[in-house]
């Protein structure tokens, strides 16, 4: 305990083990070390986690254009070939009728992605100035972006559906366009970003600030 503030376990030395659980002492001299369980490496924070989530999250951006400007399927049959966009299949469910599909594709399939993208984004810039505010508001934002990342690949399943029922029908030739592959690569990369950055980022600031108080200012 200092200063009436929770003594927290990177103040004590203490690390947990990513694997197994086992938690252990760092050496003194910040050595390497290994989980005297399970043998696997130890870290008091993920190596490079902000570094790692720049990377993925920027890439997923890079890709997050194709993935609405290329086709997302190509369908062929006896009246001719079409070749449809993420924003043009919601459109036609829109104008068909089906106004719930329609937003359930668009919010899954345009929206949540580039939420996550400008969440982990806000994540990772605020932990690298090592703000204070809104810590608790953040890990919750983390929370949620870890949960949604399963559930963003709506389109890939529709696609993949339809091409079953087609093929087994015969009555057309369904394909899926360049756009799935960039946009199961956003929802890939976004996943890793989440899970590289390390929410306990978001608590070192106010941490040192406890126990250091004379820097306090000047964070």
């Amino acid at each position: 305990m200092s200063g009436g503030h929770p003594l927290t376990a990177r103040q004590a030395g203490l690390l947990n083990c990513h694997v197994c659980g086992q938690l252990s002492r760092a050496p003194a001299d910040g050595g390497f070390l290994r989980c005297p369980r399970c043998r696997a490496p130890l870290h008091m924070r993920k190596p490079a986690s902000l570094a790692t989530t720049w990377a993925l999250v920027i890439a997923a951006a890079i890709l997050y254009i194709p993935a609405n400007l290329l086709p997302m399927m190509t369908t062929a049959s006896l009246l001719g070939s079409q070749e449809d966009t993420i924003m043009s299949g919601v459109i036609f469910l829109w104008r068909s009728g089906s106004w719930p599909l329609a937003a359930v594709v668009f919010f899954a399939s345009v929206m949540v992605p580039l939420l996550k993208i400008f969440a982990l984004v806000y994540l990772a810039a605020s932990a690298q100035r090592r703000s204070r505010r809104r810590r608790l508001q953040r890990t919750r934002l983390y929370r949620m972006v870890e949960f949604v990342g399963r559930w963003s690949m709506l389109d890939i399943y529709v696609i993949t559906i339809l091409v079953a029922l087609v093929k087994f029908q015969g009555l057309a030739i369904i394909q899926a366009g360049p756009a799935a592959v960039a946009f199961g690569a956003v929802v890939v990369l976004t996943m890793f970003a989440a899970m590289s950055f390390d929410p306990r980022l978001i608590w070192d600031p106010a941490a040192d600030a406890a126990t250091h108080p004379q820097d306090a200012d000047h964070a």
